[in-house]
């Protein structure tokens, strides 16, 4: 009777216990089932005879396997001391024991699972993005793009691999493409009127780059907008970098044309003086007559813008010195602003120095005829006073006059230089030699045309 109470004491236990199974173990089963068994007490121990060999509930896997060894065969793979190996299906890997066992508990000896393999998600990927075939499961392949302006450097693709690592390594997006720049067109312009050179202006290049949009420069390689360029051509470079110091570059010419007339010929015994080049758009020519000579006609000509000169070539005629007139201002307006003079007074023609001076002046007269000087000579007392200009005899009146308006005295030997604007500008007691008075008259009242003609004709006179 005792017997037959535990038989059915254990019975019900196991009809129970498999029913609901081990919750949480990621085994499963279908049905419930019922063991037949008998347990017999040796004295020693208690044997059980199992009239149905199930011992542990069937132990199931999600998305794995199981290979079990049985003490009483393979028909027997729930039976206590089973043995079973657990197997994940590719893409999980094993959460728990690898062995477990039919245990007299009727329980299984550990749990275990099978979960599936997942990589980390990707971090962002700066100048660029990625797509991945299957997110982040197993076998996933993530493929990385560059934005548009970088390259990529390092492994294109990556794969989620059975550890849950992705392969490779994270790649780079480089920036190797320089900045897009253009620059303004060519320039041309005409010298500006008198001068070789002109101001010259343009607007700053156009820069664009691709990968970092509004953050590439550009460093001028030439003269700035608003200089002044010369005749010919320019070059003007400008070079543009981006925040990875790529470069490009380019340019644009600036030429300048200098608008010129011909070349102008000087009268006869008389020389031009210009402005600027001489023949430049603008330029302005002066005419001047030797010493002796008289300008008839314009004496100044400008370049035009169409090359050609205003007015027409005047020209150089011997000077006709008008000795009859009534006042010395008559007289020496006919000089001014075109020949300097230099008085000689004495009180008669015997006298020594006035000789010596004679003399002195006719050996010295190419180079006062090229310093545009002309000789006045007052001798003698009234009633007998002699004046003349070269040939020309003066009136007793004019070289009365004379001598009182430069304060010459009757009594001794006086010489006076005066300028082309009828100013006393040096006296001498003695006679003056060449070498005293040209010296004095390139220095302090030849004008800069004049000095450069001199120099030019300086040997003219050896």
């Amino acid at each position: 009777m005792r017997r037959l109470i535990v038989l059915l004491t254990l019975s019900v236990g196991v009809a129970v216990g498999y029913r609901y199974g081990y919750e949480g173990s990621g085994y499963s089963y279908a049905g419930s089932y019922d063991v037949d068994h008998s347990v017999q007490y040796t004295g020693r121990s208690y044997y059980i005879d199992y009239k149905e060999p199930r011992w542990c509930y069937p132990l199931r896997i999600d998305n794995g396997n199981v290979k079990c060894h049985s003490p009483r065969g393979p028909n027997y793979r729930s039976m206590f001391g089973t043995r079973c190996r657990i197997f994940c299906d590719r893409g999980y890997r094993l959460i728990g024991r690898r062995q477990v066992e039919c245990t007299l508990t009727r329980c299984w000896s550990g749990i275990s699972r099978c979960k599936e393999v997942r990589c980390h998600t990707l971090p962002a990927f700066p100048y660029g993005s990625y797509v991945c075939s299957k997110g982040i499961r197993m076998d996933s392949q993530c493929e990385y793009i560059c934005e548009q302006g970088y390259q990529l450097e390092g492994d294109r693709t990556r794969m989620c691999l059975e550890n849950g690592q992705w392969s490779g390594s994270e790649p780079l997006c480089v920036d190797y493409e320089p900045p897009r720049i253009k620059c303004p067109g060519p320039r041309e312009k005409v010298a500006e009127p008198g001068r070789l050179t002109t101001r010259v202006y343009w607007d700053s290049p156009r820069v664009k780059d691709v990968a970092d949009k509004h953050s590439a420069k550009f460093v001028l390689k030439g003269p700035p907008p608003g200089s002044e360029f010369g005749k010919g051509e320019h070059i003007i470079r400008y070079v543009a970098y981006d925040r990875e110091r790529n470069k490009s570059s380019c340019k644009f010419t600036v030429t300048v044309y200098v608008r010129r007339c011909p070349l102008l010929k000087p009268p006869v015994h008389g020389y031009i003086t210009c402005t600027s080049a001489g023949n430049n758009y603008g330029a302005t020519c002066t005419y001047t007559c030797e010493g002796g000579y008289e300008r008839q006609g314009t004496y100044k000509r400008v370049c035009l813008f169409n090359r050609s000169w205003s007015g027409t070539t005047p020209s150089c005629v011997l000077i006709e010195i008008n000795v009859d007139v009534n006042s010395v201002a008559a007289l020496l307006d006919q000089f001014y602003e075109m020949q300097r003079l230099l008085i000689i007074s004495s009180p008669s023609a015997s006298d020594r120095y006035y000789s010596l001076q004679i003399n002195t002046l006719q050996e010295a007269a190419c180079g006062l005829e090229l310093r545009q000087v002309t000789i006045v000579e007052l001798v003698g007392n009234p009633p007998r006073v002699i004046g003349r200009i070269k040939e020309q005899q003066l009136s007793s009146e004019i070289v009365d006059q004379l001598r009182q308006i430069y304060y010459l005295s009757r009594m001794h030997f006086n010489v006076v230089l005066i300028d082309k604007y009828g100013t006393d500008r040096e006296r001498y007691i003695q006679p003056v030699t060449s070498s005293e008075l040209f010296p004095f008259i390139d220095n302090y009242l030849l004008q800069t045309e004049e000095r450069a003609i001199l120099q030019l004709k300086e040997n003219f006179c050896n």
